[in-house]
């Protein structure tokens, strides 16, 4: 018989620091089977925790994304509309393909001088005050302002869509997460019919309502919705907790902070390990055996869930050698912070560029940057992995 191991036993420490956890099971093999934390006791999945198990099992068709296909349906998918985390394809490759006629690398690239506009924007206002808290004065602002500004979200709307989005990735309870996905649908809803009826506006989802495929296909109003969802949640949720979890990382570290300092060009490579050390989406949101399989030796009952630990897998020793050390001359060459297979995430261009100035630029305007105390509480949940604040001072 199978050993369910309760995650829940290991109390507050696996969120506040889920490394030695996934160490530990990860000396057992690859593969367990696990009861979640804050859940229905009778709520099991089995949880990938070996590097080439999660890499594989990230690209493996017969892990599904599509719940439908098992008979579950998430929040999200029900409240908000079919989006690309929630598909297979054929439906998969065709979301995918239009929004990438839209949301494209020179599209990105077009951005570099907002981001740069925006990231000095926000030093100037938060440097004079010698201290600050980096999540509320700088990790926050800058993704919020850059995704909401790339899909067209009014300026007056982005406080109430930070705290929505806030909830709908690390809730507190049942009821707030439902509440936030309900407010986040009419939000969208609204916000969508409102740029169809003003007509093109050279925003992203503007653009996105009048995609059209070489066959005529467009997206339909619930996919939509759900295409906007995806963006705004993981265009700024992944990099507000990238900067914060990066910044973190390198302040903790002195002769790294130093590196970097005496040679701007590893800033590329710093970013890549800040990933792998530390990325901002701990395990991958659940997958469904559509057909029994085995993952690293381990049989999988078709119908089954697998949640990938991408944290777990990007410390696993046999991929990357002293895996504890944060090392920003690392070869961090196949990490799986942004996932890997057909659902690598799509803003990855987005979230580097950001990442790659906001914390140069932060690095060479405040030469004596250093933590002001410890960071705030560690979000709950084993979805994202970031700080809700980081005292910092220069």
């Amino acid at each position: 018989m199978t050993e369910v191991i309760d995650l829940g036993e290991f109390g507050d420490g696996l969120r506040r620091d889920p490394h030695p956890v996934y160490a530990r099971l990860r000396e057992r093999g690859p593969v367990h089977r696990v009861r979640l934390p804050a859940s229905d006791p009778a709520y099991e999945t089995w949880l990938v925790v070996g590097y080439e198990e999660a890499r594989s099992a990230l690209a493996d068709p017969r892990l599904s994304k599509d719940g439908n296909r098992i008979g579950t349906t998430f929040l999200d998918e029900e409240l908000i509309g079919k989006h690309l985390l929630a598909a297979d394809p054929p439906q998969h490759t065709r979301l995918r393909g239009l929004i990438t006629r839209a949301f494209t690398m020179r599209r990105v690239e077009e951005l570099r001088p907002r981001v740069q506009q925006i990231v000095d924007g926000l030093l100037d206002t938060m440097l004079p005050s010698g201290r600050a808290d980096l999540m509320e004065s700088f990790a926050y602002p800058l993704p919020i302002t850059v995704i909401c500004e790339l899909l067209g979200v009014p300026e007056i709307d982005r406080a109430e869509f930070r705290k929505l989005s806030t909830e709908a990735v690390a809730p507190v309870s049942a009821e707030s997460e439902q509440a936030a996905f309900v407010r986040l649908a009419e939000y969208l809803g609204e916000l969508i019919e409102d740029k169809r009826c003003a007509g093109p506006g050279g925003d992203l989802l503007s653009d996105l309502i009048r995609t059209t495929a070489e066959d005529g296909d467009r997206l339909s109003p619930e996919e939509l919705r759900g295409m906007a969802y995806i963006l705004l949640i993981a265009g700024h949720e992944t990099t507000v907790n990238l900067l914060g979890t990066g910044v973190h990382a390198l302040l903790s570290h002195p002769e790294q902070l130093a590196l970097l300092r005496a040679d701007m060009n590893l800033i590329d490579g710093a970013v890549e390990e800040m990933l792998r050390y530390e990325g901002p989406v701990e395990n991958a949101t659940f997958r469904y055996a559509a057909e029994p399989l085995e993952i690293g030796g381990t049989f999988v009952a078709q119908g089954e869930t697998v949640m990938i630990g991408l944290t777990a897998a990007d410390r696993d020793p046999g991929r990357y050698p002293a895996p504890d050390r944060f090392d920003i001359r690392r070869d961090t060459r196949g990490h799986v912070a942004f996932g890997h297979g057909i659902h690598f995430c799509l803003g990855a261009p987005l979230a580097r560029l950001e990442a790659r100035t906001a914390i140069r630029s932060l690095l060479e305007r405040a030469p004596g940057l250093a933590l002001d105390g410890p960071p705030g509480d560690w979000l709950p949940g084993l979805l994202i992995r970031g700080v809700r604040s980081l005292p910092v001072r220069w």
